[in-house]
């Protein structure tokens, strides 16, 4: 395995659908895959034919060579904090309010839960294909700055500022200019905050080591590995798109690929309308022509502008809803022996 498949892109493009039909096209070819989703909806279980999914991964009973997780953030991260943390420490962080707080609410959270679980089965060396369905919109370009991100929060000057230089005893919680500020906090709340909040400022604190290893360990795979991006040819997606090419190699491989997805066949650009078609046919076939026009010069300008390969997947009526017909979706790309290999 050279590196992990990262499907990217807009919400609402297809990118869940494109990553399990990845995924059963690799499992068809004899290669040991596992897709993990950030998706807290059940749509990939769905398209996989899975009851649920859940944070270990699950074998399909029709595909065995086919594994499937989604990523359970709240689960993540007290496995973070038992990794990266003292177990005392650890126990404290799991069970502080402030501590779920931060997990939920901070802006790159899930991203990070997710970069630090794939980074855990990429360690296992157990899959020979791993692909990961990443958050959508500004989530998908937060997948690759979150480790970072992170690090950045938890070593930072405030931290810094309120715990000392270096990480103190418990006696020794808070910096002496950061007392009088918090003090005042504390005295107006009239509870015990200021004991409280230091006591998971240091927990937390104590955490920086380990996340800042694992970082430069998930960049790392970030550097090697293989980036698409999905959209379709509607003008906001095609931006989100836009924005992969032009950020993602500040921090990682540029995309190797821009699938368009749910593309009207070139053949209705010169579709005949028949004689006999009422007048609102004939308009309704003209605007059909019209907009297939129009997708296939949105594909040749992305193509011209970002010098990248374009993959095309024709629109379907149904959404795929088994392993035949998700395999089927991609068929004809060449996706799989491009990124997989043959």
């Amino acid at each position: 395995m050279n590196g992990p498949i990262l499907v990217t892109g807009a919400g609402g493009v297809g990118k869940t659908t494109v990553s399990a039909a990845l995924g059963v096209a690799a499992a068809q070819a004899g290669y040991e895959t596992l897709v993990l989703t950030v998706d807290p909806a059940r749509r990939l279980a769905t398209a996989l034919g899975l009851d649920a999914l859940h944070n270990v991964p699950t074998a399909n009973e029709k595909l065995p060579t086919l594994w499937a997780a989604m990523l359970d953030s709240e689960a993540s991260w007290d496995q973070i904090a038992r990794s990266h943390a003292p177990p005392e420490a650890a126990d404290r962080l799991v069970n502080s309010e402030f501590f779920h707080a931060i997990t939920r609410h901070f802006p790159a959270s899930q991203s990070y839960a997710a970069a630090e679980a794939m980074a855990q089965h990429l360690d296992e060396r157990r899959w020979d294909v791993v692909i990961v369905d990443t958050p959508p919109a500004s989530g998908g370009i937060e997948f690759f700055t979150a480790p970072n991100e992170l690090t950045n929060l938890v070593g930072g000057r405030l931290f810094r500022w309120l715990t000392g230089g270096a990480i103190p005893g418990r006696r020794e919680l808070f910096n002496v200019a950061a007392r009088p500020a918090l003090r005042i906090v504390d005295i107006a709340l009239g509870s015990d905050l200021l004991e409280r909040v230091g006591a998971f400022l240091f927990d937390l604190r104590t955490t920086y080591d380990g996340l800042r290893k694992r970082s430069q360990d998930i960049e790392k795979y970030f550097r090697r590995s293989t980036t698409i991006v999905v959209t379709t040819s509607d003008p906001a997606p095609v931006a989100e798109a836009a924005r992969f090419f032009k950020e993602l190699p500040q921090v990682a491989r540029p995309p190797a690929a821009i699938v368009f997805n749910r593309t009207l066949p070139a053949s209705w650009e010169e579709a005949e309308i028949p004689s006999d078609a009422t007048r609102a046919l004939a308009r309704n076939l003209a605007l059909w022509a019209r907009e297939a026009h129009r997708q296939e010069t949105v594909r040749d300008e992305f193509a011209a502008r970002y010098r990248t390969s374009i993959v095309s997947i024709p629109w379907k009526p149904t959404a795929p809803t088994d392993l035949t017909s998700l395999a089927d979706l991609i068929k004809d790309t060449g996706l799989v022996a491009d990124l997989v290999g043959s």
